[in-house]
């Protein structure tokens, strides 16, 4: 069983930045990829990067790779998602979850779609306005 809580959320204004933390608790985080999603007002949930939990491979979803960077601290069990540039846009709760296989992707491109996680956070809101 893995437990996964995130932090790092709060007010930010537009153009800011924010890092966002998932620490878990449990066996064996380095074996699981792990996988930051957000869901905005109203919206569906939709995946944003992952990363491999084998070699430490990134994917991102296009177009947002140039403002995301996924990260993974497997000493201090502590994945993080760095977000620059903030948008009134990015406003969401935002999530992270593990999977015990590896990120999928098409070509370098994180296909959140076919990630199906066994655990996931209760998420970290984001609020982005001026």
């Amino acid at each position: 069983q893995l437990q996964l809580v995130e932090s790092g959320g709060g007010l930010v204004q537009p153009g800011g930045s924010r890092r966002l933390s998932c620490v878990a608790a449990g066996p064996s985080f380095r074996y699981y990829s792990i996988a930051w999603f957000r869901q905005a007002p109203g919206k569906e949930r939709e995946g944003v990067s992952c990363i491999s939990s084998t070699d430490g491979n990134t994917y991102y979803v296009e177009p947002e790779k140039d403002r995301f960077t996924i990260s993974r601290d497997n000493a201090i069990d502590t994945a993080y998602l760095q977000i620059n540039d903030l948008k009134p846009e990015d406003t969401a709760t935002w999530y992270c979850a593990a999977a015990d296989g590896g990120c999928t992707y098409i070509g370098d491109r994180f296909d959140y779609t076919t990630f199906w996680p066994s655990y996931w956070g209760q998420g970290t809101q984001v609020t982005v306005s001026s």
